[in-house]
């Protein structure tokens, strides 16, 4: 295999890989029995293993979510209990911010183990200001908003305030994301709220109408719209977004969910995921020159659980289309750990046990999070074998580069300069050896490789 680097062609700016903490925080964040491994707490465990650069894979991004109330009102259809989530209401309509403990016992494990960016995401506003007074709709509504027009002000100062109280108190809120996944129902199983690209657009208004107001929120930045699907109006939105002079303003860039949930009876190009986001990735340089865009949530969206090299390949595929196609700045997953049998989270949990168990996703997320510095830009790197992806990023004159081999064959190759390999494949994981410029190298079947340049004297 021959490996190409230039360094002149680059393109967007690196900014990291993270996890959101939906959906397991609220149980691991009450894990205070000794882990095993360390003999600390197990939440603190689970954290360093996450967004510690020593002694995890070195994420950089946390993704908070601000809860929509249905934890402690019982109202919705929901089958796992986990799926609901505290608010910071106190029955007066004060704030209460014990509140989602364990959950804010996470946030700030997570931030002290090294997530140096936080997101805040809002499912559904808080059920005392939605039209039915559930965190989701009926099972009889469909295609409605539950905020109540009148409401918006309030949703705006409820998060805000959530917001500043937090920065105030240490934790690095970077991004307030007051809408997710607004084109679906949520009419049952989890909160949520739909809005059409025009109610998207009066909702952030209203929360750039309110951060003007806020001195102390002068840097918080807003996301969105992180529509659900890379096929289904992601433009509509994008322009409900950006077309808005205030809220642009607002806006570091547009955030999107990278799913593509292919459906057999669906024609083969409504599920060519890639062929969405070269479309998407053309509308943004024609209509938005220069606006970032962000992958904010992916999974698998597949049964069953898979700790092995399939689930962890299929994992750096889309990480590499995402960063290399759609020019992404950040990769985040959907939930960083996983309770369920699904093919979902960078660790599995036991919540009986309090227990958890490391993937092979965890490890390939780290060939990406754990050697990529923040603030490097991407170039073009190239091979003359069609199944080999690769990518390739610059900081401060030293290079990265990642390269993926789904296929089950080794492939041989000249290291391109002196410094760091590592290696996941069945057998390893995160495995690290030096490397010399020129030297031979094998790129193995089924595997995830960084190379890491040596800093220059």
């Amino acid at each position: 295999m021959k490996l190409t680097l230039d360094t002149a062609r680059k393109y967007q700016t690196y900014m990291g890989v993270g996890a959101s903490g939906a959906w397991w925080a609220q149980a691991v964040g009450n894990w205070t029995r000794p882990d095993p491994a360390t003999g600390e707490e197990t939440r603190r465990a689970v954290a360093e293993l996450l967004w510690s650069e020593t002694r995890g894979i070195g994420l950089n991004i946390y993704r908070h979510n601000l809860g929509g109330g249905s934890a402690g009102s019982g109202k919705g259809v929901y089958w796992d209990p986990l799926r609901r989530a505290e608010d910071h209401f106190a029955p007066d309509g004060s704030l209460d911010f014990t509140k989602d403990a364990a959950a804010v016992s996470m946030l700030r494990l997570a931030v002290e183990a090294g997530a140096d960016e936080v997101v805040f995401f809002v499912n559904s506003p808080p059920e005392r200001l939605t039209k039915n007074g559930m965190a989701q709709l009926g099972k009889r509504q469909l295609f409605r908003t539950n905020l109540a027009k009148k409401n918006i002000p309030a949703f705006a100062d409820y998060c805000l305030d959530v917001t500043e109280h937090f920065i105030e108190d240490g934790v690095p809120v970077n991004y307030l994301s007051p809408v997710n996944e607004p084109l679906w129902v949520w009419n049952g199983g989890q909160e949520g709220c739909h809005y059409s690209p025009r109610q998207v657009k009066r909702v952030l208004r209203a929360f750039a109408s309110a951060l003007e107001k806020r001195p102390a929120l002068k840097d918080l930045r807003l996301a969105a719209a992180e529509n659900g699907d890379v096929r289904w109006f992601n433009k509509a939105y994008t322009r409900a977004c950006l077309s808005d002079p205030a809220v642009a303003a607002r806006l570091d860039g547009v955030d999107v969910h990278s799913y593509c949930i292919g459906q057999s009876f669906l024609p083969r190009f409504l599920n060519d995921r890639v062929a969405f986001l070269r479309r998407f990735r053309r509308y943004m340089d024609r209509r938005f020159p220069g606006v970032p865009v962000q992958t904010s949530e992916w999974t698998h969206m597949k049964g069953g659980r898979d700790a092995g090299m399939d689930s962890a390949l299929e994992t750096a595929k889309v990480m590499l289309e995402d960063f290399t196609i759609l020019n992404v700045t950040r990769f985040t997953h959907w939930i960083a750990c996983s309770p369920y049998d699904y093919c979902d989270g960078l660790l599995y949990l036991d919540l009986e046990n309090e227990t958890y168990a490391l993937t092979k996703r965890y490890f390939v997320t780290g060939q990406f999070s754990k050697y990529i510095p923040r603030g490097a830009k991407r170039f073009e790197v190239k091979t003359d074998s069609p199944e080999v992806m690769a990518a390739g990023f610059v900081y401060e004159n030293t290079r990265v580069v990642v390269l993926m081999n789904p296929t089950s064959e080794d492939l041989p190759f000249a290291s391109p300069f002196q410094g760091l390999c590592a290696v996941t494949d069945e057998t390893r994981s995160l495995f690290e050896s030096p490397v010399s410029a020129g030297e031979a190298l094998t790129l193995p079947a089924k595997s995830v490789m960084t190379l890491k340049e040596a800093k220059p004297c």
